[in-house]
C-alpha cells in the first residue's frame, strides 16, 4: 500500500509575528519571530543549474530566500544591499557558499546610478556573465495622510523602487544572452493601495507598468520579464516602517488569515527564472494569501 500524500493547511499561522519594532532599514538578525527563508526546507533540483544571478535587497527577507533557493538550484549569486545590512549580507553569502555555489555581496545605495552600474559590471565580473536581473530592493515608510508625506521621503521611495530598476535594467542588458530573464518585485499595493503606502504603492504599479512594456520589447531578443507581486510578507522591512499595532496583526486580513514567508515567495521566483516559464514573459504571478487581484 503506497504512502498518502497530507498536504499543510495553508491558513495555519506559523510565527505570526507580535508588535515587535525595529530601527530602519530593519534586520533579520534583531527579528523577534525570525523569518523563513527556506534554510531547512528548500530542496533544489537543478532547475538553475549554472545560471549567474544578480539580487538586490539580498541580505535577507524576500531576496536572501530567493538568494538561498537560486543557490539549491545550482545558480551563483551576487546580492546587493546597504551598507549598514552588511551582518545580514554575510550570513547569505554563507548559505549560498553553503549550497556549494559562488556567492559575493556589494554594499552601497542603490539611488546612485553610479553604484547600480558598478554593481552590474561586478556581478558579470564575479561570475563570469548574467543570466537573471532580479530587482527586489524597495523602500517603504507608513504615513497617516499624503500630508505628512515629504519631498525627501517621496524622492528616497521612488529612487529605491523605480528609478534603481531602470538604471540596473539599462546596465544589465547588453550582458544578457538569449534565454536571460528579468524577475521584478512588484506588490499588491500596485493594485489594492493601501492609504499610509501611497507613494509606495505608486512604484509598484510602475513596476508591473514597465514590466509589460519591457517584456516587449526585450522577446525578439530572448529575454524574459516578469513581476512577482507578494502580499504581506514577514520581513525585516516590516517592523521597521510600520507601527506597532499594524505589526502584530500583519498579514491578517488576507483570506488564509496570515502573513507569508519569504520562502513562500523564492519558489515563483525560481519558476520565473527556469525554463518552465520559457513562454511566459509580461506577465504578473501573485504570491497573496488568496487576496483577489484583477
Amino acid at each position: 500500500m503506497s504512502d498518502q500524500f497530507t498536504a499543510e493547511d495553508p491558513s495555519t499561522p506559523s510565527g505570526q509575528p507580535g508588535p515587535e519594532q525595529q530601527a530602519h532599514p530593519g534586520r533579520q538578525s534583531d527579528l523577534q519571530t525570525p523569518a523563513d527563508h527556506g534554510e531547512t526546507s528548500y530542496r533544489g533540483s537543478g532547475r538553475l543549474a549554472g545560471r549567474r544571478a544578480l539580487i538586490t535587497g539580498g541580505d535577507s527577507g524576500i531576496g536572501r530566500a530567493v538568494a538561498l533557493a537560486f543557490a539549491r538550484e545550482g545558480a551563483d549569486v551576487v546580492i546587493a544591499h546597504l551598507p549598514d545590512e552588511q551582518q545580514d549580507a554575510d550570513e547569505t553569502v554563507r548559505l549560498v557558499t553553503e549550497a556549494g555555489r559562488r556567492g559575493v555581496s556589494v554594499p552601497g545605495d542603490l539611488r546612485d546610478e553610479a553604484y547600480c552600474q558598478e554593481l552590474v559590471r561586478r556581478a558579470v565580473q564575479e561570475l563570469g556573465g548574467l543570466d537573471v536581473l532580479v530587482n527586489n530592493a524597495a523602500y517603504q515608510m507608513t504615513q497617516d495622510s499624503l500630508a505628512d508625506i515629504t519631498t525627501e521621503q517621496f524622492d528616497r521611495v521612488l529612487k529605491t523602487n523605480l528609478y534603481a530598476m531602470f538604471w540596473l535594467c539599462k546596465a544589465a542588458v547588453p550582458h544578457l544572452q538569449p534565454g536571460s530573464c528579468i524577475l521584478n518585485t512588484s506588490s499588491v499595493q500596485a493594485y489594492e493601495p493601501s492609504p499610509g503606502l501611497l507613494d509606495y504603492a505608486l512604484t509598484k504599479a510602475g513596476i508591473v507598468n514597465f514590466t509589460k512594456g519591457l517584456a516587449q520589447e526585450l522577446a525578439p531578443k530572448g529575454i524574459r520579464v516578469n513581476t512577482v507581486a507578494p502580499g504581506p510578507i514577514w520581513t525585516p522591512l516590516i517592523p521597521s516602517t510600520m507601527p506597532p499595532e499594524k505589526v502584530e496583526n500583519f498579514g491578517g486580513e488576507t483570506p488564509l488569515g496570515r502573513a507569508g514567508q519569504p520562502v513562500e515567495v523564492a519558489h515563483a521566483f525560481v519558476f520565473l527564472a527556469s525554463a518552465e516559464a520559457s513562454y511566459i514573459t509580461g506577465e504578473r504571478l501573485g504570491v497573496h494569501g488568496g487576496m483577489p487581484l484583477p
